[in-house]
């Protein structure tokens, strides 16, 4: 049924249009879940008023809380696809993130009120009324969200969407929650043990532990968090494997939401090239990025003088001597400038965020005494980089070593 359902209400309209397949992949998500979690949500309150049940409630109170996200994702991916403007240059698909952030608030209000009520149960329990036909309508219902589950998962890789993965971890999370108020039900039953108010104490817990890792996921890419390893890969791939590049530096990546990446890279050229070609190469490069990976690449030209043997010699002892710093990830832009007094070493050193300022001054130290036992004029001038991305600098580091 998933594969029907993605075939002829997404790939059968919009074939290989990446961005109409975000948007309506997003529709079919939301549009399913409203349709399936109310449904769930109203027939579970039925069968909680028929048992007694607060663990039955408490459930279908999260079924109608997930009813609601599904409707947030569904404004979300629409409110998402709406073309760039004059205020919004860049787009609006960071809506989806933001309507994943509401909700997730929301549940999490939800998840304390529960956990209030369940309180209360816990120490005055009910007594509770059990039937075979409730018992055999939440096993249906176990089913029904194993299998939204699955299908947000299908979606989720389809198109990329970290809003469709957390849709989907929901829907596990729901297949847990009825299958435990199902045994709350049995063992009532059959052994007279009443843990209503304990499970549904329970619930309430996952949905509050639900709700704050949404929280996490939809707000990371709002504040600016590392992108992703794969992009980064792929940016880098693509730069390097043109005809004339030498290697690459400072490779920052801004995620404006799904299918709006801008990222700008220095990119290192033989200064002996012409500068006609050289620019031609970078403008080829980002129009490249543009089509082939739909990324938004502003290229930086940095000329590298490859054959003069001083660059080479200070370089080659540079790598060696902080290679073994950790936190080190690279050296680039070295160049020389020859004074009367003294000869200014000037390159850009590239550091992890974790202890960069202790992990600048002892590269500092360390650069100083190797060149000066070079040259008692050698004076080094440091230009201080952060690793925007592991990764990304890891390959820097790996292609500046093979070109040094």
């Amino acid at each position: 049924m998933t594969n029907w359902l993605i075939k002829h209400f997404v790939l059968a309209k919009y074939g290989d249009d990446k961005k109409k397949q975000r948007l309506l992949t997003g529709r079919l998500s939301g549009t399913t879940g409203i349709i399936l979690y109310a449904a769930l949500g109203l027939v579970k309150v039925f069968i909680g008023i028929a048992t007694g049940s607060f663990a039955v409630i408490a459930d279908a109170v999260h079924n109608l809380a997930d009813a609601a996200a599904s409707i947030a994702t569904l404004i979300g991916f629409t409110l998402a696809g709406k073309k760039s403007d004059a205020e919004h240059p860049f787009g609006h698909a960071r809506y989806e993130y933001m309507t994943g952030f509401v909700v997730s608030a929301i549940i999490i209000g939800i998840g304390i009120n529960l956990i209030m009520t369940a309180i209360e149960k816990v120490q005055n329990p009910e007594p509770l009324v059990s039937d075979t036909v409730s018992v055999i309508l939440l096993l249906i219902m176990i089913l029904a969200t194993i299998w939204f589950f699955v299908f947000n998962m299908k979606l989720s890789k389809l198109i990329g969407s970290p809003s469709l993965k957390a849709t989907g971890v929901e829907a596990r999370n729901d297949a847990i929650s009825t299958a435990a108020v199902l045994g709350v039900i049995l063992l009532h039953q059959f052994v007279n043990i009443n843990i209503d108010g304990f499970v549904g104490f329970a619930i309430g817990a996952v949905i509050i532990y639900s709700g704050l890792r949404m929280i996490k996921e939809t707000a990371g890419p709002l504040l600016g968090e590392s992108p992703d390893p794969k992009t980064v890969s792929e940016i880098a791939g693509l730069v390097l494997g043109h005809e004339g590049v030498l290697g690459i530096h400072d490779l920052i990546v801004h995620d404006y939401g799904p299918g709006h990446i801008f990222a700008s890279v220095h990119v290192e050229l033989d200064s002996r090239e012409d500068i006609f070609k050289s620019h031609a190469i970078v403008d080829d490069i980002e129009k490249k990025a543009q089509e082939e990976l739909n990324v938004f690449l502003v290229g930086h030209m940095d000329p590298l003088d490859t054959q003069n043997p001083k660059i080479k010699e200070i370089l080659a002892t540079l790598r060696n001597v902080l290679g073994s710093i950790e936190n080190v990830v690279e050296i680039h832009d070295l160049r020389i400038v020859t004074g009367q007094d003294v000869t200014k070493v000037i390159f850009d050193i590239v550091a992890a965020h974790k202890d960069s300022e202790e992990t600048f001054g002892i590269v500092e130290e360390k650069a100083q005494e190797a060149l000066s036992k070079m040259d008692p004029k050698y004076v080094v001038v440091i230009n201080r980089d952060l690793a925007y991305n592991t990764k990304g600098n890891a390959e820097e580091k790996q292609s500046g070593k093979e070109n040094a």
